[in-house]
């Protein structure tokens, strides 16, 4: 659905995206993840044409982006529908009147534009709110309003740039939850860009993360974050505090193993005694995995090795 190959993009002299790589398949939920500055709304931004690049090639649906004009690209964007972080509401329009706009701006007839409008209204849960003005709505009512307006023209991929960056948590979990909706129920491709490790843990099926404008990861949920690498755990903020005796061992538990008492098992098979440094279960998509790191005295540290290395339902290092 989404195709990008060896893409760069130069603001003047200065290279913002460098060689992406990417391909994004269709009813997916994917995550571009990165702090300020890493190139990653650039990105999105590419995907819709609202940008240009300067590097490779950018599919979508199948056409590149590179070669369309501007009236092929607005025809691309009927298909793309975009939401963002301050909402873009009309704040001297309704409810009503916002989410119809792209259908007015068209030229559909008004008996199907009060009944999509509908329909969707009553899909973000505002139906009550159908004549309200902006201001008078809170934040979470605000970007339900703008995921409304992107969805009327019934886009099969929806871009959402920070789109929950400026909401409290428990609001932040309901549009999730809102957009894990559309994307089962209307089959839409979802991209979210966003810098929120908990946005991408609970909602992404794949994410990139981009840092200064490169990949430094790609893949499966899971995979990206069960086991992160040493960049990766800089990324994220992680730092160790270890104690200085003894071997310090990690170890990683994919939800096939998260629920099991392993260390336990472990303990009393080898009757030995082991600290717990620290210790989580976290919950990655629709799956919960741990990781734990334990302290074995240096007399102990082969035998617990070896009875590792029999566990191929975990992973583990010493560190």
């Amino acid at each position: 659905m989404i195709e990008i190959s060896n893409l760069g993009k130069y603001f003047g002299s200065s290279k913002i995206l460098h060689d992406i790589n990417l391909k994004i398949e269709q009813n997916e939920i994917f995550a571009i993840v990165g702090q300020s500055g890493a190139g990653k709304s650039t990105l999105l931004r590419c995907i819709n044409g609202l940008e240009k690049y300067n590097e490779g090639e950018l599919k979508v649906f199948g056409k590149n982006i590179g070669g369309m004009s501007e009236r092929e690209l607005r025809y691309l964007r009927k298909d793309i529908g975009m939401i963002f972080q301050h909402f873009s509401l009309l704040e001297q329009k309704s409810v009503y009147q916002n989410v119809s706009l792209p259908m007015q701006l068209w030229g559909y007839k008004k008996s199907d534009i009060d009944e999509k409008t509908a329909e969707l209204l009553k899909l973000v849960g505002l139906v009550h709110k159908k004549n309200s003005y902006p201001k008078e709505l809170s934040g979470g009512e605000k970007q339900r309003v703008a995921i409304a307006r992107a969805l009327t023209l019934e886009p099969k991929i929806l871009l959402s740039d920070e789109a929950t960056s400026a909401l409290d948590p428990k609001t932040t979990m309901s549009i999730l939850d809102l957009l894990k909706t559309i994307n089962k129920t209307l089959g839409i491709t979802i991209v979210l860009v966003t810098h929120e490790m908990h946005v991408v843990k609970t909602t992404a099926n794949r994410a990139l993360l981009l840092e200064n404008g490169q990949i430094i990861g790609l893949g499966e949920i899971e995979s990206l974050f069960l086991k992160p690498d040493e960049r990766m755990r800089k990324f994220l903020g992680e730092e160790d505090i270890l104690p200085s005796f003894g071997v310090n061992i990690r170890l990683y538990f994919p939800s096939t193993v998260s629920d099991k008492a392993i260390v336990t098992a472990m303990a009393r098979e080898l009757d030995i005694d082991f600290n717990i440094v620290w210790g989580k279960l976290e919950k990655l998509g629709q799956n919960v995995v741990g990781s734990l790191v334990i302290n074995v005295d240096l007399k102990h540290i082969d035998i617990a090795k070896k009875y590792l290395q029999t566990k191929n339902d975990i992973f583990w290092e010493t560190i």
